[in-house]
């Protein structure tokens, strides 16, 4: 069992706290780690420590060049460590390895493509007047707070240090209590990096603590946060106190249209991996799949029949297609939506509980369970269950098609599936959410921007708009033939 430790200004250091974090194997139960709790106070060291670091220019005044050559370090260490942080997110998240080796080297590719925007030309120049010259620059922030969720725990991290560190930015990250494994070696590695000690420190404890802490400090120029709605509506509201700039990935409930134009083994196979990748604990899951009324009844049979050969299993299991729910709290939430899903009148269609047998019985699993008739008043429909948990409705035309797919708080994703591609095109533009799919899911790349409308967050992550979430723009403007003004004469 390793007993891990806060990184603080380039050292591995206790919590004054002698209570420690229980980690946990979801698929066993198993204890492979504990974790320090920090308190209020070292929270507040750790802030200073980022801000002293930050106003010393030993990172934010280095180069483009020189803070890119620095993320390709990074990008190599991961690479070389690849294996073990695979096998380290499946151990403490749950999910397949298939799916924890894909998110290891996506994290290698995001520190890639950060490394080379820094090379790209960046800022505008105009000409107000022929004796006047404005420039518009790009300026880190300061200190980043980034607090990430348990779902993808090296994946959310490298989204948010990678193009932060890129901007110049010192950083303090949080990763969520439950699942600290990968962030702490992800900092082990950058330790054996040029990355100057207290650019980036690391911090772990409750969110209650640590996280309301950075989001109501002075000291903190931007909090960043992937997670729930509902924290995410608390970080807001405190970060309000000092006006900081706030970036929110949040929740989401996304539709995945369905019409009856489709190539149906297409839509079938992309709608079972929009929904059970991940075990359904992805804020971008197809949850609701709208179907249009002439084929209702083929894709439901299609559907269910397909998800009974899913395998579910523990991550090290080669043969697993699906993994553990994170913890015995979410698998309870997720029990308890199935329950009311029932309550309300929906029909259990396949799946529904906890899987106790075939070596399982220790393990958070649960079957991958599909929910048909289904309306849009069902709290099934409305909440966010974050689990494996599907609901499918039917609809008549394109109309109401849109109508259903945006009654809902939400709007981070959503999917048509047509042969037409001028109807697709022509629905998808009517989706109101910020990452959106045609005749695909789940489908996306470093280069484009990740971020929701409505109450799924505000800001975006990824792509150039990932780094500009992390800097400040600046007009700078330079009087080329410099002489009185006479404003007063």
């Amino acid at each position: 069992m390793k007993e891990l430790k806060h990184y603080i200004n380039g050292q591995w250091i206790e919590s004054s706290d002698p209570k420690k974090l229980t980690i946990i194997n979801p698929a066993t139960q198993e204890v492979i780690a504990r974790a320090p709790k920090a308190t209020k106070v070292e929270t507040e060291e750790a802030i200073k420590i980022a801000k002293r670091t930050f106003e010393s220019g030993v990172w934010s005044d280095r180069s483009p060049q020189e803070r890119a050559a620095v993320l390709l370090q990074i990008a190599d260490k991961l690479q070389e460590n690849i294996d073990e942080l695979t096998e380290l997110e499946v151990q403490n998240n749950g999910k397949t390895r298939r799916e924890a080796q894909s998110d290891a080297e996506e994290a290698v590719g995001t520190f890639i493509y950060y490394a080379g925007l820094l090379n790209m030309p960046n800022g505008q120049a105009y000409e107000a007047s022929s004796d006047m010259q404005t420039l518009i620059v790009k300026e880190p922030m300061g200190v980043a707070g980034l607090i990430v969720p348990w779902n993808f725990p090296l994946l959310m991290s490298v989204w948010k240090i990678a193009p932060a560190l890129a901007a110049g930015n010192s950083i303090l990250l949080k990763p969520a209590e439950i699942t600290p494994m990968t962030a702490v070696k992800l900092f082990e590695l950058m330790n054996e990096t040029d990355l100057p000690k207290g650019a980036a420190n690391l911090i772990m404890g409750a969110g209650s603590v640590v996280g309301q802490t950075i989001a109501e400090s002075n000291d903190v120029d931007i909090v960043s946060f992937t997670g729930s709605t509902g924290v995410g509506r608390q970080i807001m509201q405190t970060a309000a106190g000092n006006m900081k700039k706030v970036s929110l990935e949040l929740g989401g409930k996304s539709p995945n249209i369905i019409f009856d134009d489709t190539d149906l083994e297409t839509a079938v196979d992309y709608s079972l991996f929009g929904i059970f990748m991940g075990s359904g604990q992805v804020c971008s899951s197809g949850s609701r799949i709208l179907v249009q009324e002439g084929i209702y009844d083929e894709f439901v049979k299609k559907y269910v029949e397909k998800a009974k050969g899913i395998r579910v299993g523990p991550g090290n299991d080669k043969n697993a297609q699906m993994g553990a729910i994170v913890s015995e709290q979410h698998l309870e939430s997720i029990l308890d939506y199935i329950r009311i899903g029932k309550e309300e009148g929906a029909t259990l269609a396949l799946g529904g509980n906890r899987i106790e047998k075939n070596g399982l019985e220790k393990g958070f699993f649960i079957e991958p369970t599909i929910f048909t008739n289904v309306t849009s008043d069902m709290r099934i429909v409305r909440e966010e269950i974050f689990g494996p948990v599907v609901a499918i409705q039917k609809f008549k035309d394109e109309e109401e098609a849109i109508k259903i797919a945006n009654d809902t708080d939400f709007g981070l994703a959503g999917a048509v599936f047509s042969t037409d591609q001028n109807k697709a095109l022509r629905v998808i533009k009517k989706v109101r959410a910020g990452i959106t799919w045609v005749n695909a899911y789940h489908l996306t790349n470093i280069q484009a921007p990740w971020g929701g409308y409505k109450q799924s967050g505000i800001g975006r992550s990824l792509g150039t708009y990932g780094l500009d979430e992390y800097q400040e723009t600046k007009q700078i403007n330079i009087n080329l033939a410099p002489k009185p003004i006479h404003w007063f004469e």
